[in-house]
């Protein structure tokens, strides 16, 4: 080994410590992040408010791996977006079940708990209908 090799091994001693620690700083804070919404939701009201779905979205993210040409990888999530009688919109992760059977103008039952998602019950079609005429004949 010459002196050429000498500062490879001070670089990388003193460089691959600082990436490691970073590195363990990101992975600390990204879990982090994700207990405190956890906690937040957690404390907050389980509401069930009538909405309406306006959107509906889905992303599609493909991985190829580098060094299999035949290995890759395709997710897809679903997204919600309800405007509730205020008028305040809100988006929430779904699964394709969930997505596939819901459709903009759907009006029903939305529960949720902070940013969580727990359901939407939709109201029967005739259900717009009868409210109408109710109104109508007051």
């Amino acid at each position: 080994m010459g002196s050429d090799s000498v500062w490879m091994f001070d670089f990388f001693g003193s460089v691959m410590p600082v990436v490691f620690v970073v590195i363990l700083g990101i992975i600390l804070l990204s879990a982090g992040k994700g207990i405190m919404q956890w906690n937040r939701n957690n404390r907050q009201p389980l509401l069930t408010v009538n909405s309406r779905i306006v959107s509906k979205r889905s992303e599609v993210t493909h991985s190829h791996h580098p060094d299999d040409n035949m290995s890759s990888r395709t997710r897809t999530f679903y997204y919600l977006t309800f405007e509730v009688e205020s008028g305040d919109r809100m988006e929430f992760s779904v699964n394709g079940d969930e997505f596939g059977i819901c459709a903009e103008g759907d009006e029903g039952r939305l529960s949720f708990q902070g940013t969580r998602y727990y359901k939407f019950e939709r109201y029967p079609r005739h259900h717009h209908e009868l409210v109408r005429g109710y109104e109508n004949h007051r």
